[in-house]
């Protein structure tokens, strides 16, 4: 199963134990904080209680850090790994995850009640599958590692209601899988189950969104525009800035779109050294961003990388994107990413982007166009709308 998944991790790997638990943890690791041998995974805590495999990063470990060294913590490394296996010494994992910021998805063995922690970070950035066929309870970072065993290879099957969601979405819902018996931990929950259960408990938040958003609401008045623009701005900046700390080489993907530009143009400002920016052209003029990207590229200074990508080169992707993405996605953006993924990993191994903005920032027309559709579906009788828009069978 580790070595399914050593594209995910080349640097190094490790495997982790218990025997009379029953229980292996492996890891393949790709070392951005503390590149040393403290950073090495599987990892036992300071009190030899808990062992952790865990795959992402969390951006606020230098301010974890800071708060446990005055509650007696001590640590031998730079890594977030061990600021992680602390902060679960002294919270435990709920509390951990709750104090964590970043993208991370870790498994947890508590060696005192012989017990396995799931833990995936509160939007599901990083992936968690996980299930029980054959007598045994398995989860790794992909399904290519849950096909290496010959036994549960054998007992997956096509999960229909699955195929079914792809045609409607594009991509399988959490907490969905392409296979029966198989779930992707839903983001911003912990799933625990004991050496001996037979089968694991439903997960259980840490995490809602929902509350985020209330709370949001009861404490986060803002009484005009310009404050929201100086919150805003103090949010990304403090945003941008704990993802850039890195001990490896670092750059971003740009577009030339409100969402990448914005990230682009914070970093170079927090940054004493040009930003190696990265984006992709295309030679049909209806698809190419790589001007706008030029353009915003020399207006803040970067240190810019341009791919040109004919058809063909689009095309010679499509047969390994089953390797790549695991199980069925049908969003056309998979070629482009996965191109210019390949091209900034020659020069940096860590890339910021902005995925996600442009559902903030209101960067696409359907934003502009839907508002303008509801104004004119409003004339419609209540009743009619809820009959046109109701579920058939």
């Amino acid at each position: 199963m580790s070595d399914a998944v050593r594209h995910r991790g080349p640097d190094d790997h490790g495997v982790w134990l218990d025997e009379a638990a029953g229980l292996g943890l492996g890891q393949r690791r790709l070392s951005i904080i503390d590149l040393s041998e403290a950073g090495h995974q599987p990892m036992v805590s300071a009190s030899g209680r808990y062992v952790v495999t865990y795959n992402g990063e969390i951006y606020n470990f230098r301010r974890l850090r800071d708060e446990l060294l005055p509650l007696g913590h001590r640590f031998r490394g730079e890594s977030d790994t061990e600021v992680l296996l602390a902060a679960v010494e002294e919270w435990g994992p709920r509390g951990a995850a709750e104090r964590s910021v970043g993208m991370f998805a870790f498994a947890l063995w508590d060696r005192e009640e012989r017990k396995l922690h799931l833990v995936r970070d509160r939007l599901g950035v990083k992936p968690l599958v996980y299930g029980r066929l054959g007598g045994a309870f398995f989860f790794a970072s992909e399904l290519h590692a849950v096909r290496t065993d010959a036994r549960l290879r054998a007992a997956l099957d096509i999960d229909r209601g699955s195929l079914a969601m792809l045609a409607q979405f594009s991509f399988v819902p959490d907490p969905g899988t392409v296979y029966q018996h198989v779930h992707k931990l839903l983001p911003g929950t912990i799933l625990t189950i004991g050496a001996h259960d037979e089968s694991p408990p439903a997960p259980l938040p840490y995490w809602s969104i929902e509350e985020a958003v209330v709370e949001g609401r009861r404490h986060g008045a803002i009484s005009s525009a310009e404050e929201a623009v100086a919150e805003l701005d103090e949010l990304l900046r403090d945003s941008i800035e704990l993802r850039m700390i890195s001990d490896v080489p670092l750059g971003a993907f740009l577009s030339g779109g409100i969402d990448s530009s914005a990230v682009v143009a914070i970093m170079q400002s927090l940054s004493a050294r040009p930003v190696k920016t990265f984006t992709v052209g295309y030679s049909e003029g209806d698809y190419d961003e790589a001007g706008d990207a030029r353009r915003v590229a020399k207006h803040l200074g970067t240190d810019h990388h341009e791919l040109q990508l004919s058809a063909g080169d689009v095309m010679s992707v499509i047969e390994r994107l089953p390797q790549i993405y695991d199980e069925p996605f049908a969003d056309s953006s998979q070629l482009p990413t996965t191109l210019i993924s390949e091209f900034a990993r020659r020069h940096v191994t860590v890339v910021l982007t902005g995925d996600g903005g442009d559902e903030v920032f209101a960067g696409y027309n359907r934003h502009v166009w839907g508002r303008r559709a509801w104004r004119m579906l409003q004339v419609l009788p209540r009743r009619l709308r809820r009959s046109m828009s109701a579920e058939k069978r």
